[in-house]
């Protein structure tokens, strides 16, 4: 069966997401069929949604001046699947720390936006996480730490810092898993009930 996975592409690395969503599909023995949002009416029809980085302002923005964001909040409400990350982690969260940003309240957290630090401060770190075997190789560029937990679960800390983070049908990660080859994240994200092909 094909899985409909739907990336909102307003800002962000769409096609590495795109990329990413597919090779995890592959390994579970299925197939991925990948749409841009940029308008209401393509979410209904999604089967996982992904929400890239980019700039959490504009993007807050522009999710809720389409009408998208009532999809996607209607998309989590029926326990469909969400990977949110860094500036998606944050216009997902109750608290993006932030006036600016309306974020949807999919995910029980507070964030700082650019806690990590500016663009040259951006680093790769081995990330023990939850449900993973290995470490994985975590890409952090401009990247929101999260401050506070309500009822998410946490996935991984750096530094003593929760920077993944589950809550329902959704994965939220302060850094950028599609910026690597590992696609471990996606897999964890929508595949975490079905059982890996060799």
């Amino acid at each position: 069966m094909t899985l409909t996975a739907g990336v909102v592409a307003v800002q962000g690395d769409v096609s590495e997401h795109a990329d990413a969503v597919c090779r995890a599909a592959e390994r579970r023995g299925r197939e991925a069929d990948v749409v841009e949002i940029r308008d209401a009416g393509v979410v209904p029809d999604c089967d996982v949604l992904l929400m890239p980085g980019g700039e959490s302002t504009t993007i807050s923005r522009l999710l809720h001046d389409e009408g998208i964001a009532a999809e996607i909040r209607d998309h989590v409400a029926a326990g469909k699947p969400v990977l949110a990350t860094c500036a998606g982690l944050i216009v997902a969260a109750t608290d993006a720390g932030d006036d600016r940003v309306e974020t949807l309240d999919l995910v029980d957290v507070t964030v700082q936006r650019n806690a990590f630090g500016r663009q040259k401060d951006s680093f790769e770190a081995p990330l023990a996480v939850d449900g993973l075997d290995e470490p994985f190789p975590a890409v952090f560029i401009r990247a929101p730490v999260i401050a506070d937990v309500g009822e998410a679960e946490v996935l991984a800390e750096w530094d003593g810092r929760p920077v993944a983070v589950r809550d329902g049908p959704v994965v939220g990660t302060s850094f950028h898993p599609e910026l690597t080859e590992d696609d471990r994240i996606h897999e964890l994200a929508f595949f975490a009930e079905t059982p890996a092909t060799q």
